[in-house]
């Protein structure tokens, strides 16, 4: 049967993908290109219609916008004064992909060599890397760390950072630190500039490069505004489709190959869990039936905490151009007509990566060096406003933290949203990795370049400078940098992971995941990259399964509406 013959409306697919987002996207794209079969992706949000999501700078308007955003909050974490962190998560096709601030890092090769060395083949950097060049169109063109001809447009900030960014470059240097032209070239370690995925000044997302072109393919169906609820199951555990609210109604929609799940760290583990696919306590405690035992669904949650320094300066910043009305106006037009300047650009202009001792053999530690300062607003309500005086901020995280902490059900209900405790300073290294951090961030401010255009440090302030004085501002003041992941972990031991090396679901048939969730361990740097390279690997990994695989068609009715 010609697959790509089925109508629009088809309850039955070769494959559902629950999520929209980063992979969701790409997943969608390279299964339905081969028109060898049929494909639903479901989206719990809309559409990525607004203006917002296209410039660079709109995602200060989708951070508190619980139209296209989660806005999740972590359960109280004891390390941190028992505050709840904010952990925001795109609600909208795209995903966290279309609210992000759009740093394309890959992370060092270390962090992928030990996915493999955890037991899953063909998971090292050199074997991922061909992914990543597949991934992305870069200005250097077709070279050994670069693609070319990929969906993703990678846009080099260099030419375009703010000038006091060059000023933080210089720091660093007279510090003694390297310095690198490209975070995902040949050297990750050292000051530079950021690269973003963006193309002529707009977002460069999964769904505006991938998923977009696709969806006149009639072997495509999107449904958007679509909660998943639980996957269905046959009687001897193969997953055969996905069950749904939407507009009030419950539907049903069955796969004959598998099905997908790509929802995130934080709703793949929960979806898992409602479906009866998780620890076999935590289900009886809410009433749910066991369908498979898995223990590790929803552990081994990590993310990248930060905290921000802030400083006064004597030279001009962006908090100048972008805190006035008038000033707003003038970026504005500027966007408008030439698609350039502070508003085509991420606010994390420069960082890098640098070892926190001489103890270090890698790099353990980010900098993001912002040429304006801002505060996390309290409320939903405020807006992200720059600091109402000339100043820039700089925050670090450590790359590897090895604190560990779960997603939750907090009940049978899939309208409440899952417990997540992030766990974070549970072991001493991500504890003396804290206090590596605050002091190179004190070493970088204390170069020449950099004390010539300080007026004074803001925050914490020169009374901050004892290692206890350090670790009591990161519990006061540190947050999600909103990096989840590693909450389905791949491995090959069913124990202790969620998947195996081909992202399979231990123990059931017909049910992969392809999404951060995966991740070991959580990589050095942002991880949208990283995770769209999942996609593209699990994607080719699905299609080749399915060429040397045959399915006979699940034949089930669906629920009533």
């Amino acid at each position: 049967m010609d697959t790509r013959a089925k109508v629009a409306d088809s309850m039955n697919y070769d494959y559902i993908i629950v999520g929209a987002g980063s992979a969701g996207c790409i997943l969608a794209n390279r299964l339905s290109a081969t028109g060898e079969h049929s494909v639903l992706l479901l989206e719990a949000g809309g559409r990525d219609d607004s203006f917002w999501f296209r410039i660079p700078v709109g995602f200060t308007k989708t951070y508190y916008n619980e139209t296209y955003n989660w806005m999740y909050y972590s359960e109280p974490e004891p390390e941190l004064g028992n505050r709840s962190l904010y952990c925001p998560r795109g609600k909208v096709q795209g995903g966290s992909g279309s609210i992000n601030a759009m740093i394309y890092v890959r992370g060092q090769p270390r962090d992928f060599d030990d996915w493999a060395q955890a037991g899953n083949r063909g998971w090292a950097f050199r074997d991922v890397l061909p992914y990543f060049r597949r991934l992305e169109s870069h200005p250097l063109g077709d070279t050994q760390y670069h693609g070319a001809s990929g969906p993703i447009s990678i846009s080099p900030m260099k030419d375009a950072a703010h000038p006091i960014c060059h000023v933080f470059l210089k720091g660093c240097a007279q510090a003694g630190y390297k310095r690198t032209d490209d975070f995902n070239g040949a050297q990750f370690e050292g000051a530079g500039i950021y690269d973003v995925n963006t193309r002529n000044g707009q977002r460069s997302s999964s769904s505006f490069e991938f998923l977009r072109p696709a969806m006149s393919r009639a072997n495509l169906h999107v449904e958007h505004n679509v909660l998943a609820s639980r996957v269905l199951f046959d009687a001897n555990t193969r997953a055969i489709g996905v069950a749904v609210t939407q507009d009030g109604r419950t539907r049903e929609f069955i796969a004959s190959r598998e099905v997908i799940l790509s929802a995130g760290a934080v709703d793949t583990p929960k979806l898992l869990q409602l479906s009866g696919v998780g620890q076999k306590a935590l289900l009886a405690k809410h009433g749910i039936a066991l369908v498979h035992e898995s223990p590790a669904v929803g552990q081994n949650l990590q993310d990248h905490l930060c905290v921000s320094f802030y400083y006064r300066s004597s030279v001009k910043t962006l908090n100048d151009q972008m805190r006035p009305l008038l000033g707003k106006l003038k970026l504005g037009l500027q966007y408008l007509f030439t698609r350039r300047g502070p508003l085509a650009m991420s606010v994390n202009q420069s960082g890098g990566f640098f070892k926190g001792n001489a103890e270090q053999t890698l790099p353990n530690l980010q900098l993001y060096f912002n040429p304006l300062s801002y505060r996390i607003p309290k409320s939903s309500k405020a807006s992200l406003e720059p600091e109402p005086y000339s100043g820039f901020l700089l925050a670090f995280n450590p790359c590897r933290p090895t604190s560990r902490g779960s997603i939750e059900i907090a009940s049978n209900r899939v309208e409440d949203a899952a417990k997540i405790r992030i766990n974070a300073l549970t072991t001493e290294k991500d504890i003396d990795e804290v206090i590596q951090g605050c002091e190179l961030v004190r070493r970088v401010m204390a170069s020449p370049a950099l004390a010539d255009i300080t007026v004074e440090e803001v925050s914490p302030g020169p009374s901050v400078r004892t290692r206890e004085a350090f670790l009591q501002y990161f519990r006061e003041q540190s947050g999600s940098i909103y990096h989840l992941c590693g909450s389905c972990v791949m491995g090959p031991d069913p124990r202790t992971s969620v998947v195996d090396e081909r992202l399979r679901v231990h123990g059931i048939d017909g049910l992969r995941i392809v999404d951060a969730s995966i991740f070991p361990n959580i990589t050095s740097g942002n991880i949208n990259a990283p995770t769209m390279m999942v996609a593209e690997k699990g994607a080719e990994m699905i299609i080749e399964d399915a060429r040397a695989v045959s399915v006979e068609p699940v034949m089930r009715m669906p629920a009533a509406a």
